[in-house]
């Protein structure tokens, strides 16, 4: 894989994980991210594991410094081949406890950055007729839940976005693709970095997967882009599902447990960083790289996940989550134990 490669969050977990995974392949990856050691730990992992990197500190909120940056990796490098979307930033806290200006920082970054680098890489290549934009998406997109509410309206209007595009490329007859990779829970570090209201640690919902597993979807979506989207996770598509079926008690139901579900029992710290205006990783901080605090919880493989990489097995793929999710149910009636969020 020979190509130009433009990763945007590429500082730490699904981003940095894509980053190292591109470059086993040879690729050319051009890093964007905010944090000057994420990023130049990131740009280490490409060359050591055989591709080459070009470090770009960049805020994607800020159209003028996503320009730049992929104009920077087409000189070093050539003609982008594929761009991903995979930054963003988020508050966990009731919607009633997050003030305007950080609504409206969660969006800029989680969704219109995700239009600064499309437009970006759309500039490019709709001449050449030929290129890919992966967008980083979330089974949030379909399924919000309590204490996240600016991220999950980021992700629902990622989705909404990219489906116009998409269209409007079908129409111009362009073989240029737009395609979303939907992501279930994630270890990945934003859960230690995140701007927090709540009184213990976030914490992904389980099951939760290895940013590896989210990153092995992207490279695959980006050689195989004619599909609207992937899934994830048996978890991912389990909640989809779950919402088209019955949306009003899946509403119920994570009002009864979305907020526990989100929170471990230790107790959050006051002083605890957080990354909304600036980066955590900057000069004087360290690396976070991929993974977040909860390896010893996370799945390294999705098995529904490979399923879905072939259309043919999706019925299968549906019947596994649809499966896993009444085992889960029956074991929790069973023991008496409250459920957790979905």
């Amino acid at each position: 894989m020979s190509q130009t490669v433009v990763i945007t969050g590429a500082s730490a977990g699904i981003g940095r994980a894509t980053a190292r995974m591109f470059a086993r392949k040879g690729a050319r990856v051009a890093l964007l991210a905010r944090g000057e050691a994420g990023l130049e730990a990131a740009a280490a992992d490409v060359t050591r594991l055989g591709g080459k990197a070009l470090v770009l500190p960049t805020d994607v909120a800020d159209p003028a410094q996503v320009e730049a940056a992929a104009s920077a990796a087409e000189e070093a490098f050539g003609p982008i081949g594929v761009w991903v979307n995979a930054a963003f930033t988020s508050v966990f806290a009731p919607f009633t406890r997050i003030t305007p200006e950080e609504y409206e920082r969660v969006t800029a970054v989680t969704y219109l950055g995700c239009v600064n680098g499309t437009r970006a890489a759309l500039r490019r290549m709709l001449p050449r007729d030929a290129g890919t934009v992966v967008q980083v998406g979330s089974a949030l997109a379909y399924r919000s839940v309590p204490l996240q509410s600016a991220y999950c309206g980021a992700k629902h209007a990622v989705n909404g976005f990219t489906s116009a595009v998409r269209t409007e490329l079908l129409a111009r007859h362009s073989r240029v693709r737009v395609t979303v990779v939907q992501m279930p829970a994630v270890n990945t570090p934003q859960f230690s970095w995140v701007l927090s209201r709540l009184p213990n640690h976030p914490q992904p919902v389980p099951p939760i997967y290895q940013p590896e597993v989210a990153a092995r979807a992207v490279v695959h979506a980006a050689r195989h882009p004619r599909r609207k989207q992937y899934y994830v996770g048996a978890s991912t598509l389990a909640t989809i599902l779950a919402d088209k079926a019955a949306p009003a008690l899946l509403d119920r139901y994570l009002a009864r447990t979305g907020i526990s579900s989100q929170q471990t029992d230790e107790q959050a710290r006051a002083d605890r960083p957080h990354n909304l205006w600036q980066p955590v990783d900057d000069a004087g901080g360290g690396d976070f790289g991929a993974h977040g605090a909860f390896d010893e919880q996370s799945h390294a493989h999705a098995p529904q996940a490979a399923l879905a990489r072939h259309p043919a097995l999706l019925p299968a793929a549906a019947l596994l989550a649809a499966g896993a999710a009444a085992r889960a149910a029956l074991r929790r009636r069973r023991s008496g134990r409250p459920a957790r969020g979905a």
